[in-house]
């Protein structure tokens, strides 16, 4: 993440008050926030919370309002955020303080907005659309190399609705194929059996020969680390797309 850096102190008081605008933006902007035992997310989640118990509704709670939702905090958990403080704060400053996030989560949320959010959970990156693969996927993938040394490690990422055919993987020894779960909720599942919901540390582990499928809630974006098996001969069998019958049994 970009370095913070703050000028507002010594705009505003740099010459009335220079000490107080030192602290402000060296070391309140300048070291403290930029400390990185609390990601940035939950600090400028942290910091609209101290600022609604506190009482204070003025154009310094909008600007971490909008630090917030630049740092991927979505509309639906701002408004779990406020509603939760509100019963420990106080209701009407749960008012005050919706009446601004109203503003600054004005517009409905774009993808844009809901893949930086995604991105925000976690420590891979998202990585580039998944081209190669795309005749197998219902949807948008992405995928990102972590490793291709010892053994294969790719992060796929599907957005809402995408998921991949239903495929086998073969091998005649060894094989297969770890799923760890990092981020939003998806679905796997294997033919005959009823579909899986996963979540951030969900593990699946898939044996060759069994034919499955997995992929993204519809209303969430997904991302699992697809941990390769070694195996002799291995390869995989892509088969028919999940039809739209079979995915929209999912909740």
């Amino acid at each position: 993440m970009e370095k913070i850096v703050q000028n507002a102190g010594r705009n505003a008081l740099g010459e009335f008050a220079p000490e107080f605008a030192h602290y402000n933006d060296d070391v309140l902007f300048g070291e403290n926030w930029n400390n990185h035992d609390i990601d940035h997310k939950t600090r400028c989640i942290i910091t609209v919370v101290a600022l609604m118990s506190s009482g204070v509704t003025d154009s310094s709670l909008k600007y971490h309002l909008e630090n917030a939702k630049k740092a991927g905090v979505s509309r639906k958990e701002i408004a779990a955020v406020i509603t939760h403080v509100a019963f420990y704060a106080g209701w009407p400053k749960g008012w005050a303080v919706f009446n601004m996030a109203k503003e600054v989560w004005a517009e409905k949320e774009s993808a844009a907005d809901a893949r930086a959010a995604h991105a925000s959970q976690m420590l891979f990156p998202i990585g580039e659309p998944n081209d190669g693969f795309a005749q197998y996927f219902i949807g948008q993938s992405y995928l990102a190399p972590v490793s291709d040394e010892q053994v294969g490690i790719f992060n796929v990422t599907f957005e809402p609705g995408c998921r991949n055919n239903w495929h086998i993987h073969h091998a005649d020894k060894g094989g297969g194929q770890i799923l760890i779960c990092l981020a939003g909720r998806g679905y796997y599942q294997e033919e005959g059996k009823e579909a899986r919901e996963l979540h951030p540390g969900d593990v699946v582990n898939i044996p060759v020969g069994v034919k499955h499928w997995h992929g993204a809630a519809p209303d969430s974006w997904f991302s699992h680390l697809a941990v390769e098996v070694p195996g002799e001969n291995g390869s995989n069998e892509w088969l028919e797309a999940v039809t739209d019958e079979v995915y929209g049994l999912l909740k």
